[in-house]
């Protein structure tokens, strides 16, 4: 490798990721991050989430997790990363149905609360219910965020932002590959 493609690549990937700090989007797909419980979070350890109360958790080994996930599947839900802008094909779905966690298929988000957030990422304003979700304080970047879990098996779905639509002004900002659609089947 020579220097100058070095430097090239350097300034480029610096960008990339001041770019992701002012949007609030991660870089590092598969880069695990460091969840710090502030006011409002919830605790990371399995089955003592309030907000999960009634949900049986969903509890394997990274390497029982790698056998029913894709590696990028994976790389997003167990180790915190996120994928790319505009590339998940979630962002096209249009249909009735609804969004369920890719590893334990607890039913997260209807296709009614799903909006096109210009952001590049799946995009809802409410989960199918609070309880499906838990949420908690990330303070991995520059910013404090608030990450979404499933609250079934704690896979990482995304962060939720104050800037969404009515009728709850919240944007649940969701990456594809944490999530699969099941098409509704009420004709």
């Amino acid at each position: 490798m020579n220097r100058r493609y070095f430097l090239s690549s350097a300034l480029v990937f610096g960008a990339l990721a001041k770019f992701s700090q002012l949007s609030g989007v991660s870089v590092g797909l598969g880069q695990a991050r460091n969840i710090n419980n502030g006011a409002g979070g919830h605790s990371s350890n399995p089955g003592h989430s309030a907000k999960s109360k009634g949900i049986k958790k969903v509890v394997k080994t990274n390497e029982e997790w790698k056998q029913v996930l894709t590696p990028e599947q994976y790389a997003v839900t167990r180790e915190k990363g996120t994928e790319a802008p505009f590339s998940s094909p979630l962002n096209e779905i249009h249909e009735q149905g609804i969004f369920e966690c890719v590893a334990c298929s607890l039913p997260l988000f209807s296709s009614r609360a799903k909006f096109d957030s210009g952001t590049g990422w799946p995009s809802f304003y409410q989960p199918i219910a609070k309880e499906n979700v838990r949420e908690e304080t990330d303070s991995s970047l520059s910013e404090t965020r608030t990450e979404v879990l499933c609250a079934r098996c704690d896979s990482h779905l995304g962060h939720v932002f104050n800037d969404g639509p009515r009728p709850t002004g919240l944007r649940y900002c969701m990456n594809g590959l944490a999530l699969k659609f099941v098409k509704s089947h009420q004709g």
